[in-house]
């Protein structure tokens, strides 16, 4: 059985998006939205990561092994300016279809396996996923215009 290898992946990637949420939040402070809902954001990827802890108990977790094919770092410096914040945004949504998408695949061992627990976990875990990918697709949305097209 591989499914520690996707709870590995999972809880790396919730710790990874986490810590990415707070540095963009720290990084454009200046914008209030940005900073208050990017701290909630982290605080509801660190929520994650803890609730998979009984999970990942039960079933393992194991490091992926090939690093040469996929690798996420968190976000370790905000970029400055209104075209930082659109880019940080992008490597923000980024992470967050890297942990949804893997969110999908171990749905579907849970599945297999019938792990009502699991199940229940991915399934508000999976929503509030989907809510920050929502939320930081409209925030670039609302972000573009002026940082693409005002001179600097």
């Amino acid at each position: 059985m591989n499914v520690d290898l996707y709870l590995g992946l999972l809880r790396t990637g919730e710790r990874v998006l986490g810590e990415s949420f707070r540095q963009v939040a720290e990084g454009h402070g200046d914008e209030p939205d940005v900073y208050r809902l990017c701290t909630t954001l982290a605080e509801q990827c660190e929520d994650h990561e803890r609730r998979l802890g009984p999970i990942v108990g039960r079933y393992g977790e194991r490091p992926d092994d090939e690093p040469e094919r996929f690798h996420a770092d968190a976000i370790s410096e905000s970029r400055s300016g209104p075209v930082g914040l659109l880019r940080d945004l992008q490597d923000l949504y980024l992470l967050a279809s890297l942990v949804d998408v893997t969110w999908v695949t171990v749905r579907q061992a849970a599945l297999a396996l019938r792990d009502e627990d699991l199940l229940t976990l991915i399934e508000d875990c999976e929503a509030e996923t989907g809510v920050q990918l929502a939320w930081i697709l409209t925030r670039m949305k609302q972000s573009a215009p002026q940082a693409l097209l005002v001179a600097s």
